[in-house]
């Protein structure tokens, strides 16, 4: 038997969360998830403008740790995770990585001295929107913080993943040989 794509449970304006139980398609909790997963889909975009590997190494690395915020966000903390087979959470390592990426990426870029508006080649503007797009993912998990718990890692690792889309975007201009677009008073 084949499964099918549509499961028509939701037709009724709800969906199931990881740990069962079914809650609203507006449920803070779907907004958040939700949002990283639209930020996935950008960063897919993004992926095929750019043709530096190392970018696209390093997206392809975002992309998988987005699934597992993603699953981490609709997987409430207080269940009980030894009862979800192969189910990650966001740990602190996650931000590590990010970090170190920033500053390996960073130490090759300009210092700035005027702030820059997004844009520049095709794979910079597509990574200026995806940081734009971690920006509304991250207000959305500070939301569902103010009602549920939730992974403090998630918020941030957002936090961290927004500045590395930045100098991304900066790294893919320089190595296109396109400057940054300053800003003009």
């Amino acid at each position: 038997m084949t499964l099918k794509i549509y499961t028509k449970t939701g037709d009724d304006g709800t969906t199931s969360l990881f740990r069962g139980g079914r809650v609203s398609k507006d449920n803070l909790r779907i907004e958040a998830y939700g949002t990283v997963d639209e930020l996935n889909a950008a960063l897919g975009i993004a992926s095929s403008e750019i043709t530096e590997k190392e970018i696209l190494e390093v997206l392809k690395k975002i992309q998988n740790d987005l699934f597992t915020i993603g699953s981490d966000l609709a997987t409430p903390e207080e269940t009980e995770v030894h009862k979800i087979k192969n189910l990650s959470r966001t740990d602190s390592s996650l931000i590590s990585d990010l970090e170190q990426i920033i500053d390996k990426f960073d130490k090759r870029l300009l210092v700035l001295t005027n702030f820059i508006l997004p844009g520049g080649t095709k794979g910079a503007a597509y990574l200026h929107s995806a940081r734009t797009i971690c920006r509304k993912a991250e207000r959305r998990v500070v939301s569902l913080s103010s009602s549920s718990e939730i992974n403090m890692n998630i918020l941030i690792y957002l936090n961290r993943l927004s500045d590395l889309l930045f100098v991304l975007s900066r790294y893919e201009n320089l190595v296109n040989n396109t400057p940054d677009i300053e800003w003009i008073k």
